[in-house]
């Protein structure tokens, strides 16, 4: 008796403090566990992703598996996660300012243009402008994620080309940041978020355009089963990405261009471009991209499923 009267008084609590929470804080809850949990998954394909786009000569033709191998032979199985704290302490901010920020904008469009009508053009322009407000904020952070995740270090008294023989360069995320800002101020913080910012308006519009699309065609009673959340998260992270990855492979070159030894990549995002294709061929565009695909497609459907569970959970209505 006395057990179910605690459980009761337990539950009205908790229905009293969800109900009292602003939407907007529960949609950022639900949006920093989403991509939080979703980048920890992928976290061993997002690091040799990292290492095929920006070149690292040993790395170039082992192939997936190969470099899997390397990584653990040299590195050890933390290896697979080098750089991932930088990336969680980016994606949990980013993915909560993402997910807020699309359901504020769609809400503010439908308020101000109700004439525009609810659908997955209203999406496509809300989830652009989302993904562009959270790159902005957090760009530093997946800049020295991609540092971080660049450096290789050989094992004790080797010296496996191209690897480092000596003390990795940054050692964790606030030495990065300090290291960066020191040599480049407040500009170096940013070096590469133009192709960023070309690449999300693009690929964030069309994630949240695909995905709500495809769930509109879903009958009503199985609109929150978990199985259709994760395909349609994974076909529209698939359409997204194909569509804007040669970005992805310019951002991460410009982002390691002071500890690259290639000097490619020293212009402008579209001259930058031109550039890759002219001196490392047009498949450098793709390179990964492969390893891409394994990864966005578990990374956004699981980000989508855990996004539209904790929807539920804190009982969040659109």
């Amino acid at each position: 008796m006395a057990e179910t009267r605690d459980r009761q008084e337990e539950g009205e609590l908790f229905h009293g403090v969800m109900e009292s929470m602003p939407v907007f804080v529960k949609q950022l809850v639900a949006g920093g566990v989403a991509g939080g949990f979703a980048k920890t998954v992928v976290a061993p394909l997002e690091r040799v992703k990292i290492l095929f786009q920006t070149r690292r000569a040993e790395f170039q033709s082992v192939g997936l598996w190969g470099s899997f191998r390397k990584i653990v032979n040299t590195e050890g199985v933390l290896g697979f996660y080098k750089g991932n704290g930088a990336s969680v302490a980016r994606i949990v901010p980013y993915a909560a300012l993402h997910y807020m920020a699309y359901e504020q904008y769609r809400r503010w469009i439908v308020l101000t243009m109700p004439d525009i009508g609810r659908g997955p053009v209203l999406d496509l322009v809300a989830g652009s402008i989302a993904g562009g407000t959270a790159v902005l904020v957090t760009y530093p952070l997946d800049l020295v994620r991609t540092k971080l995740a660049y450096q290789v270090v050989g094992s004790s008294g080797s010296n496996i080309r191209g690897q480092f023989s000596a003390p990795p360069i940054y050692n964790g995320i606030s030495d990065c940041v300090r290291k960066i800002y020191r040599e480049c101020g407040t500009r170096g913080l940013y070096r590469g978020v133009a192709p960023s910012l070309y690449g999300i308006f693009p690929y964030a519009g069309l994630k949240f355009y695909f995905y709500e699309e495809m769930k509109s065609n879903v009958p009503e009673e199985h609109k929150k089963d978990i199985m259709v959340n994760l395909v349609c998260g994974s076909v529209a992270g698939l359409l997204g990405q194909t569509i804007t990855y040669p970005l992805d492979v310019v951002r991460r070159q410009m982002q390691v261009q002071t500890v690259s030894a290639s000097n490619s990549v020293s212009k402008g995002t579209f001259e930058s471009l031109v550039l890759i294709t002219q001196k490392q061929g047009w498949k450098q565009l793709f390179s990964g991209l492969s390893i891409n695909y394994l990864k966005v497609v578990p990374s956004v459907a699981i980000g989508f499923t855990v996004y539209d569970v904790m929807k539920s959970w804190l009982r969040i209505t659109r």
